[in-house]
């Protein structure tokens, strides 16, 4: 029975909400916060508070929870035939899309997109998106076909999408911030499916970074997840979510490793690599003319990363330059000259809100090197990136610029596209 509880606290893990973010506050803004409405209960935020540590953990499920037994496949859903503009209603109004048109999944749209993948149709992909609601329900590759539709996906786009479901991941975060996410493929999948790693790789036009960025929103939205005010408390979103910075890796043009081959794969292997973080700043250009480690100093200075990570996603122009100009011969060579000299003021990063709030308790506890940092003068430099391996590097782009954008994003997970082909 022990055992059992614990398994339910982890899955019905109480939440309360303050009326407004408790950051950027002076204290006593922060105490009239405490004892104000729960702007999702309507309860007082401390009574909530008290009531979830002191009172026993029931075992009965919430009313949000699902209904079927843990595990259990999601149900399929089929609605009656109706006008088009109808079903997009339908749709729209369920909270199954993005807030564009989908494309209907009609039984037959679906059947074909099934002939995509080796996988049987009822073999399951994931168990649950939306951890943070609880709910634990298990998604099929039909379920996960019906989504590959809806997002305008070709079959042979399907088995990249089923290795997207297979991460597990959610496409939107509960952070109040606008958090964002790449999807990164690499691998003899990119040229199969005509995905864009050259010019204009993060914008429009391409059919497979489109849609196949837009089929991990969607999956959230349909399988639990993404609802304003439930899920996702973000105060401005951000439009990264509607494809998630969906791209390829130059591999043709890059000097270096491709990512995947860097996380233990095999260069012929096809995967697809999920990265989240909070923010992203493209380069000043060429007409710098300060080093890219000097540039990088001032743009993690604005943004900070935590727990040391980044992802940095340069033209090949850029990676040639380091590596035959400079004398980077690998990625993991860089990262190290990264985590050496990159440096930023104490003061400019502890000033910082989320750096404030998210690592500052550590420090405080004495976990290193934040409690070294906390004791520095705000002018006195520190190396923001203490652990090279957490710096992540990607070459994409057309060659005609040497630009590149520095995100605090972190890798989370790479999956491989082959066992769903």
């Amino acid at each position: 029975m022990e055992d059992v509880a614990k398994s339910e606290r982890g899955r019905f893990l109480p939440y309360a909400f303050t009326p407004l973010p408790a950051i950027s506050m002076a204290p006593e803004v922060l105490d009239r916060l405490i004892v104000g409405k729960d702007p999702d209960t309507g309860k007082i935020v401390i009574t909530e508070i008290v009531e979830a540590l002191t009172k026993p953990v029931s075992l009965k499920k919430p009313e949000s929870a699902p209904s079927e037994a843990p595990g259990a496949a999601i149900p399929q859903m089929l609605v009656g035939p109706d006008t088009e503009d109808n079903l997009q209603r339908l749709f729209y109004d369920k909270g199954w899309t993005d807030g564009l048109p989908i494309i209907l999944p009609t039984e037959e749209r679906v059947r074909k997109m099934l002939a995509g993948t080796s996988a049987p149709p009822d073999k399951v992909v994931a168990e649950g998106f939306n951890m943070e609601s609880g709910e634990r329900r298990a998604y099929t590759v039909n379920n996960i076909a019906v989504i590959a539709v809806m997002a305008g996906a070709r079959p042979e786009f399907f088995p990249v999408i089923l290795a997207i479901a297979a991460a597990n991941r959610s496409a939107i975060s509960p952070s109040t911030t606008a958090f964002a996410s790449i999807l990164l493929v690499n691998g003899p999948i990119r040229k199969k499916i005509g995905m864009n790693s050259g010019i204009g790789v993060y914008g429009p036009g391409n059919m497979a970074n489109a849609v196949l960025g837009r089929a991990w929103t969607l999956m959230t939205f349909c399988h639990g997840g993404g609802k304003a005010r439930k899920d996702m408390w973000s105060s401005q979103g951000s439009n990264l979510t509607y494809n998630n910075n969906c791209i390829a890796e130059n591999e043709e043009l890059s000097v270096w490793t491709p990512f995947h081959v860097d996380k233990g794969f095999k260069a012929e292997e096809s995967v697809v690599s999920i990265f989240g973080g909070w923010g992203e700043i493209n380069s000043p250009g060429a007409a710098s003319h300060r080093s890219l480690v000097e540039e990088l100093s001032i743009e993690y200075g604005t943004i900070p990363p935590l727990e040391s990570g980044a992802t940095i996603v340069m033209d090949p122009l850029v990676a040639r330059s380091l590596k035959e100009n400079l004398g980077f011969s690998k990625k993991q060579d860089f990262c190290q000259h990264m985590s050496k000299n990159v440096k930023i003021p104490a003061g400019q990063y502890w000033k910082t809100d989320y750096i404030d709030m998210l690592v500052a308790s550590q420090a405080y506890q004495g976990v290193e090197p934040y409690a070294s940092w906390k004791k520095l003068p705000d002018n006195a430099l520190i190396t923001p990136f203490p652990n090279p391996a957490n710096i992540n590097l990607i070459v994409a782009g057309g060659a005609v610029s040497p630009l590149w954008k520095a995100t605090d994003y972190r890798h989370g997970i790479s999956v491989s596209v082959d066992k769903w082909a």
